[in-house]
């Protein structure tokens, strides 16, 4: 999820790389959403508090481990704000990281459906309300805001990776929609009818309110934290 200048390598390592780090970040917002439901039946805040731990620990150590590779995006539209501040190659390569995102997404929700005995299937949870579409406007502008802020501010992938995993941490509580902030996450979701599952239609509106979070994170970050094209 950081924004770096990451050392060369051949493209489909890059792709893998988003690919296997997406997928596991849905694995665990996946798996650890099924394993709390089951450890903490009858109480949905300690479900969700687990939930939330479980992910933002996990996103913190899947971003310090990819970051140096790709930059550890593991969500479309930081790698859109990436392509818009580089050119040529550097820009086919964020935009292809997305398909490598979703697919890596969808492959993770069935991953944990597969540990739990799950039967693969389209989740049924709807999630939509006026209050929820704000909240992913909110979730996802302000992940954005925090990613290009503090990597154009000269951060290490050592303090952008805890930094990003504390704010979906408290996210998860502050916002209506448990922020998922992430297009390719809210898609994985769609193949787990579990905790952390949303229903197609749902899923449809979540993403269309992240890309109008994204366009309002990415025009403050860019008033406050200006960073000229960078040509590649």
């Amino acid at each position: 999820m950081t924004i770096t200048d990451p050392p060369p390598a051949p493209a489909w390592r890059h792709l893998l790389a988003e690919f296997l780090g997406t997928a596991l970040l849905v694995a665990i917002v996946v798996g650890s959403g099924v394993m709390a439901s089951r450890l903490s039946p009858d109480d949905v805040g300690v479900q969700l508090l687990e939930n939330s731990i479980a992910t933002a620990l996990g996103l913190a150590v899947l971003i310090l481990l990819f970051a140096p590779l790709t930059g550890a995006h593991f969500n479309p539209v930081v790698s859109l704000a990436e392509s818009l501040t580089t050119r040529g190659a550097g820009r086919a390569l964020a935009l292809g990281y997305i398909p490598a995102q979703v697919l890596g997404a969808i492959g993770g929700a069935l991953l944990a459906n597969a540990m739990f005995g799950i039967a693969p299937a389209i989740a049924t949870t709807e999630r939509v309300t006026a209050g929820t579409l704000l909240g992913e406007v909110v979730a996802t502008a302000g992940l954005l805001l925090l990613i290009l802020g503090l990597s154009r501010a000269g951060r290490p992938s050592a303090i952008i990776a805890p930094a990003v995993g504390a704010y979906i941490g408290a996210a998860y509580w502050f916002t209506s929609s448990t922020s998922f902030a992430n297009p390719a996450v809210t898609i994985g979701r769609v193949f787990s009818d579990t905790f952390a599952g949303i229903s197609p239609l749902s899923a449809l509106a979540f993403v269309a309110a992240q890309l109008v979070g994204a366009a309002v994170g990415f025009a403050v970050a860019t008033l406050l934290f200006p960073r000229p094209t960078i040509a590649r």
